[in-house]
């Protein structure tokens, strides 16, 4: 993984936002779309020869601080290694903006896409349809690190991973028609062996995505077609209309590589920002596969919270998932739903402010682990109060219950 080149700053959090631990909402005292945690703009310090974009830039201009050019230009134009920044504002697109495959950075020097210092970059596509060819950012070449941006009103995706090595943090993506992130592989001839592998998606928020059936549009997605090695830590998904994180698979295409997914936090999916609820849909805060078909994924130090279904599912994953330091609070079904497979269970907690169905945890589980069976365990002391959280300076995720921080 390459050195980041940036932090964050932390978060001033809204106490209009706060969810009580009963399970209900209190009325925002914001809109939605201005209650993003995830700052952007934050690069330390202004790469010398860069290319600079502005919403008003021009496809011909020199690409220069004093002369802007067009991100599409710019993504035609920038070397291996090379840097362009987006200047704040909003960049209203009508079609997909393409990183395409061969257009690669490297191990040692990656290409970077990032907002400019203390500026926020929103990529609109408003101007699209609800289609699964209209997505918004597609990244399809290898080694890129993309920094600081929101992408927001895709027809689908708000960002599509088709490429492998690459970084994505502090970005935000919200209101899409699809999953707001997903890593899937390019195209249905695209070969097992270039499924896109060891993206690591950092210190980021997926919020309010929401497809027009209401049962596909998750926070997070590493489904259907992606390799090994992908990794989401420090990342926050809430109020989508399906699930929080999704690693579905299915028989067609077979499993896909294993996904970690860490220190991250999934709440209140199933329900968007403004209430809006569909009741078939999935509604978890981290399903993990699907038609019974074995991945041995990796999932420690999350928490679940008052999401629509279950808090964690193995969702018909029989293979051996590694299920450690999880915590998971008042689902609306059960905390921790696994009915069959070999998974392994080391101290997660979980609990409720009232009754609820009891834990299932088929696997290798011990007593470490404090599972709901009609009480909860000592464990669950830590975690009364009001949920509230923000990015650390060093990118890292805060999450406090009535204002005492918690480690999962």
């Amino acid at each position: 993984m390459q050195t980041k080149k940036s932090v964050i700053a932390c978060v001033t959090l809204l106490a209009g936002s706060a969810l009580a631990l009963s399970g209900t909402l209190a009325q925002a005292t914001s809109a939605p779309d201005t209650a993003d945690r995830g700052t952007v703009g934050t690069l330390a310090a202004v790469a010398a020869d860069a290319l600079y974009v502005a919403p008003d830039g021009s496809d011909d201009a020199a690409g220069t601080e004093s002369d802007p050019t067009t991100l599409s230009s710019a993504i035609d134009r920038v070397a291996s290694g090379g840097t362009i920044y987006l200047r704040g504002g909003t960049y209203a697109y009508s079609e997909t903006v393409t990183i395409p495959p061969g257009n690669d950075g490297t191990s040692s020097a990656p290409t970077t896409l990032a907002a400019y210092p203390d500026e926020t970059p929103v990529l609109n596509f408003s101007a699209m349809s609800e289609d699964s060819a209209n997505r918004g950012l597609a990244v399809n070449a290898a080694y890129w690190h993309i920094d600081g941006i929101i992408v927001e009103h895709a027809g689908d995706n708000g960002i599509f991973v088709g490429g492998s090595h690459n970084v994505i943090e502090h970005v935000v993506t919200r209101f899409n028609h699809d999953s707001g992130l997903q890593i899937s592989r390019i195209s249905s001839d695209t070969p097992d062996d270039e499924w896109p592998s060891d993206n690591l998606i950092l210190s980021s928020e997926s919020h309010d995505n929401a497809d027009s059936d209401g049962e596909d549009a998750d926070g997070f997605a590493s489904k259907l077609t992606s390799g090994p090695g992908n990794v989401f830590r420090y990342t926050v998904s809430h109020n989508n209309i399906d699930d929080g994180w999704d690693l579905y698979t299915k028989t067609d295409t077979g499993p896909i590589g294993p996904v970690t997914i860490e220190d991250s936090l999934s709440y209140d999916n199933g329900t968007l920002s403004d209430g809006t609820v569909n009741p078939d849909g999935d509604r978890n805060g981290y399903k993990l596969g699907g038609d019974g078909i074995a991945v041995d994924h990796i999932v420690r130090r999350n928490i679940a919270y008052n999401n629509g279904h279950h808090g964690f599912t193995y969702n018909n994953n029989p293979g051996t998932i590694a299920v450690s330091d999880n915590v998971s609070i008042d689902n609306a079904e059960r905390n921790f739903s696994f009915d069959k497979g070999t998974s392994v269970f080391r101290d997660n907690i979980s609990c409720r402010s009232g009754d609820g169905s009891n834990d299932k945890t088929v696997g290798d589980a011990d007593s470490s682990n404090q599972f709901w069976t009609g009480t909860n365990g000592s464990g669950c002391s830590d975690y009364s109060g009001a949920l509230d959280w923000s990015f650390a300076a060093d990118g890292s995720l805060d999450v406090t219950f009535g204002g005492s921080k918690v480690t999962p």
